[in-house]
C-alpha cells in the first residue's frame, strides 16, 4: 500500500506538472491538453478509489472495534483536516485570483493603448513611405531624360543628395541599368519582382515594407521613367530605406503583444476553464493524496501505539510472553524497545517470583504435612495474641475445649511476656493432662507467639499403672505369706478353746475366729485380684468374630434381673484379639453396668446395651447403662487400680480393661451421657490390618 501510494503520488504530480505546462503554451493547447485532461482524471479515479477502500477497510475495522481504531480516527481526522482546510482555501484564493488575474488583461486602457502603439508604429512607417515616395519621385524626374551613359552617375549623386540607403534603376525585364548603395560592400541590390514592376507599370507606382525573416525591416518604393523615345525598354527606379532597428523592434514588440493579446481575448472564457479544471485536478488530487497519506500515516502512528497498548493489556492479564514488534528506530521504537524490556524483567521477576512462591509453598506444604501429622499439638498466635493457625492434633487433644484452652495460654503468654515457659495442666471437660511449651517468635518473621502440647494422659496412666503392678505384685509376695497363718491359727484356736470356755464366750470366739477367717478369706481374694492384674498374660491374638464372642458371653446372662440389649453390626470384619481375654473385658464390662444399676428403681427401666460398629480400620465395642454414671471427680482416674465408688471391691476391673485393651494395641474410653447414664467404649483393630 506504501509503494501503490508513493506510485500514485508521483504519478500525479507528473500529471498536474504538464498539465499545467500545456495550459501555460496555448499553442500546444490543442495537441495536449485533452490527452492529458483525461490521464489526470483517469489517475483522479485510481485515487479516489484508493482512498476509498482505505476509508472502507479503515470503516470495518471500526465497526468491529478493533483496538487502536478511534486513535486512527482521531489521527485521521486531525491529518486530513490539516491537508483539506489549507488546500480548500489555497483553491478558493487561487481560482478568484486567477479568475480577477484573466480579466484583468483584458481592461479597456490595455486595448486602447496597444492599438494606439499599432496605429502610431503605422503612421510612422507611412510617414516614411510618403517622405521616400517623395524622394523618389524628385529622383526620377530628374534622371527621365538622361541617357544610359549618365544614370550611374546621376543615381549616385542623387542618392547622397536625398540622403537614401540604395537606390537601383532596372529594365522592365528586370536587368540591372544603374545602382547605388551606402554598403559598398553589398556588389548584388535587392532586385524587385517582377510581380512588383508590374504592379508599378499598371499603378504608375509601387510601395511596400519588407519584412523578411532575419533581416531588418526596410521600405521599398517603384517608380516608373518616363521614356525618351517609344522605342525605348521601359525603366523602372527603386529606392530602399530601412527602418531604424529600435523603431522596428518596438513595431514589432507592439504588434506581437497585440496579437497575442487578441488570441487571449478571443480564448479569455476558455483560459478560465482551463486554469480552473488544472487547479480543480490539482486540489482534487492533492486532496486524495494528502487523504491516502494521511490515512497510511495514522496507522503507521496508531499501529505502534495500538500494539503497545494490546500488549499492556495482554500484560495487565498476566501474559508477559508477547513481545511487541519494533518498526522504527524513532520515539516510538524506542518506547516500543523499553516496553519489551519491561516486559522481559517482569517476567523474570514473576517466574522468580513464582519460584518462591512454590518454594514457600512447597515449605508450607511441608510444615503443613510435619503439623498434621505431628501427635503433639501446636497453637501458633499473632503479635495481638489471635489464635491463627492450629493442627489437627491439637483438635484432636483439645476437642471442644480448644477455644477455653487457647484463652488460659494468653494469660500466659502475657504474664510470661518474651520469655520461655513451661506448663503442665489438666483439661476440665476431659480430665486429660497435657505439658505445654510456650515461646515468642523473632520479629523478624512477623512476630508472634507459639505453644507446643502433648497430651501425656496415657502416660501418667502408665506410669500409674505401672506403680500400681508393682505395688501389687509386691502387695501380693508381702501379705499373701502371713494370711494362711493368721486363718489356721484361728481356726485352730477356735477348735481348742471352743470346748473349755463357757457358752458365751466360746460364742464370742466363734464370732472373732469366724470373723478373722472372712477377713483373711477377703484379703486373699483382694492379693488374687493384685497377683492377676500384676502377672496378666501376654495375649494370644488372632482372628476373632466378636459378634459371635458378643453373642456367647451375653448368653451367660439370660437370666440377669436387669435386660441386655444387643446391638451388633451385620457384617462385623474379624478383629486381632485374644478370645479369653476379650471375653475377660465383656465381663468386667458387663458387671460393672449391672453393679451401677443393682439399686436402680424398676420405674426407670434399667437397661445395658451392647453395640459392635465398623468403624474405617477398627471396630467399636461399647457397653452403655441407663444408670447414674461415673462421679465426675474420678473420671481423670478411673482406669486406676482400687478408684470405684462401689462398696465392696478393689477397683480393678475397668484397670484390667484398660491393660487388656492396650496390650491388644487399641484404646478405651468413658463418657458420661447426660441424663442416660455410662458409656464405655473399646476400639479394636482389624485383624486385616494387623
Amino acid at each position: 500500500m506504501k509503494a501503490l501510494l508513493f506510485i500514485g503520488g508521483a504519478v500525479a504530480a507528473a500529471g498536474i506538472f504538464l498539465l499545467a505546462s500545456a495550459s501555460g503554451e496555448t499553442t500546444l493547447l490543442p495537441l495536449r491538453y485533452p490527452v492529458l485532461l483525461g490521464l489526470n482524471a483517469a489517475l483522479a479515479i485510481l485515487l479516489a478509489a484508493l482512498v476509498t477502500y482505505q476509508l472502507v477497510v479503515f470503516a470495518r475495522r471500526y465497526r468491529a472495534r478493533v483496538f487502536g481504531a478511534r486513535l486512527t480516527l482521531r489521527l485521521l481526522a486531525r491529518f486530513a483536516l490539516l491537508a483539506v482546510v489549507p488546500g480548500v482555501i489555497v483553491y478558493a484564493v487561487s481560482v478568484h485570483f486567477l479568475t480577477r488575474s484573466i480579466e484583468s488583461w483584458f481592461d479597456v486602457k490595455v486595448d486602447a493603448a496597444l492599438e494606439g502603439g499599432i496605429n502610431l508604429g503605422q503612421q510612422a512607417i507611412d510617414q516614411m513611405m510618403l517622405d521616400l515616395q517623395t524622394k523618389a519621385r524628385a529622383i526620377a524626374t530628374e534622371l527621365s531624360d538622361r541617357p544610359p551613359a549618365q544614370l550611374i552617375a546621376g543615381l549616385e549623386r542623387m542618392r547622397e543628395r536625398v540622403g537614401v540607403e540604395e537606390a537601383l534603376i532596372v529594365s522592365a525585364s528586370g536587368r540591372v541599368l544603374a545602382t547605388a548603395s551606402e554598403d559598398v560592400t553589398k556588389f548584388v541590390p535587392d532586385l524587385p519582382s517582377a510581380q512588383a514592376l508590374r504592379q508599378a507599370r499598371s499603378s504608375r507606382g509601387y510601395a511596400t515594407v519588407d519584412s523578411a525573416a532575419g533581416k531588418p525591416l526596410s521600405l521599398r518604393v517603384i517608380l516608373p521613367l518616363d521614356a525618351r523615345a517609344l522605342s525605348d525598354e521601359s525603366r523602372f527606379l527603386q529606392l530602399r530605406q530601412s527602418v531604424p532597428a529600435s523603431f522596428a523592434r518596438s513595431a514589432e514588440a507592439i504588434e506581437g503583444a497585440y496579437r497575442d493579446y487578441r488570441e487571449l481575448a478571443i480564448s479569455r472564457d476558455g483560459l478560465k476553464r482551463i486554469y480552473v479544471v488544472t487547479l480543480t485536478f490539482a486540489l482534487l488530487m492533492a486532496l486524495f493524496v494528502a487523504i491516502a497519506v494521511a490515512v497510511t500515516q495514522s496507522n503507521l502512528l496508531a499501529e505502534p501505539l495500538a500494539n503497545l497498548a494490546q500488549a499492556t493489556q495482554t500484560v495487565a492479564r498476566g501474559d508477559f510472553s508477547q513481545l511487541t514488534p519494533v518498526t522504527s528506530r524513532d520515539e516510538l521504537g524506542v518506547l516500543t524497545e523499553s516496553f519489551n524490556s519491561m516486559t522481559r524483567q517482569l517476567a523474570e521477576a514473576r517466574r522468580l517470583g513464582e519460584a518462591n512462591r512454590l518454594a514457600q509453598e512447597a515449605a508450607k506444604a511441608h510444615l503443613e504435612n510435619v503439623l498434621a501429622n505431628l501427635s503433639a499439638g501446636v497453637l501458633v498466635f499473632d503479635h495481638e495474641l489471635n489464635l491463627s493457625i492450629f493442627n489437627p492434633g491439637a483438635q484432636e487433644i483439645l476437642g471442644a475445649e480448644l477455644e477455653s484452652f487457647a484463652a488460659g495460654m494468653r494469660e500466659q503468654f502475657v504474664a510470661h511476656g518474651d520469655r520461655s515457659w513451661h506448663l503442665e495442666t489438666s483439661l476440665k471437660g476431659t480430665g486429660k493432662t497435657v505439658n505445654a511449651r510456650g515461646t515468642a517468635l523473632a520479629h523478624t518473621a512477623g512476630g508472634g507467639y507459639v505453644l507446643v502440647f502433648d497430651d501425656i494422659t496415657q502416660l501418667i496412666q502408665a506410669q500409674r499403672a505401672t506403680a500400681w503392678t508393682e505395688v501389687a505384685r509386691r502387695l501380693a509376695h508381702e501379705i499373701k505369706n502371713p494370711l494362711t497363718p493368721i486363718q489356721l491359727s484361728a481356726e485352730r484356736l477356735e477348735m481348742k478353746l471352743a470346748g473349755r470356755l463357757p457358752a458365751e464366750d466360746a460364742d464370742t470366739l466363734k464370732r472373732a475366729t469366724g470373723t478373722i477367717v472372712n477377713q483373711v478369706a477377703a484379703l486373699k481374694a483382694m492379693v488374687d485380684d493384685f497377683t492377676h492384674y500384676a502377672r496378666l498374660p501376654a495375649p494370644a491374638p488372632g482372628r476373632l468374630d466378636l459378634n459371635a464372642l458378643v453373642s456367647e458371653v451375653l448368653a451367660l446372662y439370660e437370666t440377669s434381673s436387669v435386660p441386655i440389649v444387643r446391638q451388633l453390626a451385620p457384617g462385623l470384619p474379624a478383629v486381632w484379639a485374644d478370645s479369653a481375654q476379650m471375653r475377660q473385658v465383656l465381663h468386667n464390662l458387663v458387671q460393672n453396668s449391672q453393679d451401677a444399676l443393682e439399686n436402680a428403681r424398676p420405674e426407670a427401666n434399667p437397661s445395658i446395651e451392647v453395640r459392635t460398629e465398623w468403624l474405617g480400620d477398627k471396630v467399636c465395642l461399647s457397653v452403655r447403662d441407663n444408670g447414674a454414671g461415673f462421679p465426675e471427680d474420678l473420671m481423670t482416674r478411673i482406669f486406676e487400680p482400687y478408684v470405684t465408688t462401689k462398696a465392696r471391691g478393689t477397683g480393678l476391673g475397668l484397670a484390667i480393661v484398660k491393660k487388656i485393651v492396650d496390650e491388644h494395641h487399641g484404646s478405651v474410653a468413658v463418657e458420661n451421657r447426660p441424663g442416660q447414664g455410662a458409656s464405655v467404649s473399646v476400639l479394636l483393630p482389624l485383624a486385616q490390618a494387623a
